[in-house]
């Protein structure tokens, strides 16, 4: 029994000085040379080490699909290849959205599955249509809502088939249709060339992103609305570090206890009471979104082989799907709607690109909340009522960006955010320490950060040494 860290801190100090970050693991207590017991603080290193190296190592080869170009001039659907290269070891692949009409009009996807496809959204989706909101001259005929639902079908096939490749088409004599683009990621534009006249990508990627569909339970796709490249790699680091479907949202709107009362005449009570912050999008929301997954009797996001039937229905019960408003969703379409369960443990992410400094990551850790009925009545038509909503409260600090619920949305980098089940900041951190992506704003404890020991010789500062080791290694890929 030899105790100490000699070795490893040699180790250690020769990587660092040929310019290779390495992680090192000391447990905190001595232990017998009979113990075969792993020590908890030694276990929860490992198992971050090993979530983030294979998130990285998963990347790594693979491709991000961007279906039509730039949404409404949002920055973040602009492709950054030199990003995606360099950073992820990933490429940029490049599908003109009048792609999705050749295929539909030529009939490359596979008839079969449309066809039990369309009998799965029959009984669990278009049974669930909800209110049509339009004014009166907006109002598709029931004939047009029913093309609009075959068309939206058939979208999400196209999607999917861009990703990944359908041997079906192969046999159908479209060969290269049917080897996909290799993407463990993609976005559709859709807004506004696309939704000025075709259904939106409402209902396609609300899909995608749910751990089930007509071909049962599966891994969910990570998929963005609006093409927003950078909300899909947040998204994307958020499923290769947990395996659970993730919510795409906007990050729209911080209700403060007095605008609540002022509102609704309520007091927030609880998680909320300090203020929460809106999240609301017409489009990726997951279904699984809806926190009707339990485990121990909880609202929970499950990995996709823990999901049961019975929770697959549960949560396509509370789903409803209204025609999309056709004020600015021209093309119609469906919007899913729902309300996430409250209580749940989750981490809100962002990747944003700073001119001259590159990439860098923000966190929240925090909880979704429950509302009283008629304060998210209020809320809820102040906005729009077809959409899906998730109401979150960070975990405040008292200092810096969390001092306060509004700090937070204030500060917040983008338009956007991808929110994780469970609190997963410390993993995401350490991904990003291995992609030499400095993280800008967190609230996660220090003693949960966990990066390469070389980053101790930058700095005692933990947020200003991250930013100096950054830069000094560089990108991953460079």
């Amino acid at each position: 029994e030899r105790p100490g860290a000699v070795y490893l801190a040699s180790a250690l100090a020769s990587h660092t000085q040929k310019g290779l970050p390495t992680f090192g693991i000391y447990g905190r207590d001595v232990q017998e040379v009979t113990n075969m017991e792993i020590p908890e603080d030694v276990q929860e290193k490992l198992l971050r080490f090993a979530r983030a190296g294979i998130a990285v190592a998963t990347m790594k080869g693979k491709s991000y699909l961007s279906i039509g170009s730039v949404s409404m001039g949002i920055a973040g659907s602009i492709p950054n290849p030199d990003f995606f290269q360099e950073y992820l070891g990933m490429r940029n692949e490049y599908v003109d959205a009048s792609e999705i009409e050749r295929r539909v009009q030529l009939g490359i996807y596979d008839h079969e599955e449309f066809a039990r496809a369309m009998a799965w959204t029959e009984k669990y989706c278009k049974s669930n249509e909800g209110t049509d909101f339009n004014p009166e001259h907006l109002v598709y005929s029931r004939e047009e809502k029913d093309a609009r639902w075959e068309y939206v079908v058939k979208m999400t096939l196209i999607f999917r088939d861009m990703m990944i490749g359908n041997p079906k088409l192969a046999e159908m004599g479209f060969k290269e249709e049917s080897m996909g683009h290799n993407a463990i990621a993609a976005g559709f534009q859709g807004q506004r060339q696309w939704t000025d006249y075709k259904p939106d990508g409402d209902f396609s990627e609300a899909i995608l992103n749910t751990s089930f569909d007509w071909n049962g339970i599966r891994e969910a796709f990570t998929f963005a609305t609006e093409n927003d490249t950078l909300n899909c790699t947040s998204m994307l680091f958020n499923h290769l570090l947990t395996n659970t479907a993730q919510i795409f949202a906007d990050v729209r709107t911080y209700w403060s206890p007095n605008a609540i009362e002022r509102v609704t005449g309520k007091k927030l009570e609880g998680k909320a009471a300090n203020g929460f912050i809106h999240l609301i999008n017409s489009g990726s929301c997951t279904l699984d979104g809806t926190g009707c997954q339990t485990r121990d009797n909880k609202p929970v996001m499950k990995p996709f082989w823990e999901i049961t039937e019975e929770e697959v229905e549960a949560c396509l019960s509370v789903t409803k799907w209204h025609p999309a408003s056709r004020e600015y969703m021209r093309g119609g379409g469906y919007s899913s709607q729902f309300l996430t369960r409250g209580e749940m443990p989750v981490t809100m992410c962002r990747l944003n690109l700073v001119k001259g400094q590159g990439p860098v990551l923000q966190i929240a850790e925090g909880w979704t909340v429950n509302l009283d009925k008629d304060v998210f009545k209020a809320i809820n038509e102040r906005t729009d009522r077809t959409w899906p909503s998730t109401f979150f409260a960070p975990r405040l600090t008292g200092k810096g960006y969390f001092r306060d619920v509004y700090t937070v949305m204030n500060n917040w980098g983008a338009n956007h955010g991808a929110i994780s089940y469970g609190h997963i900041g410390a993993d995401l951190i350490t991904l990003a320490s291995m992609l030499r992506i400095p993280v800008c704003m967190h609230n996660v404890s220090e003693e949960n950060i966990f990066r390469p020991s070389a980053w101790t010789a930058f700095g005692e500062d933990m947020e200003g040494s991250d930013y100096r080791a950054c830069k000094n290694y560089g990108p991953l890929y460079k």
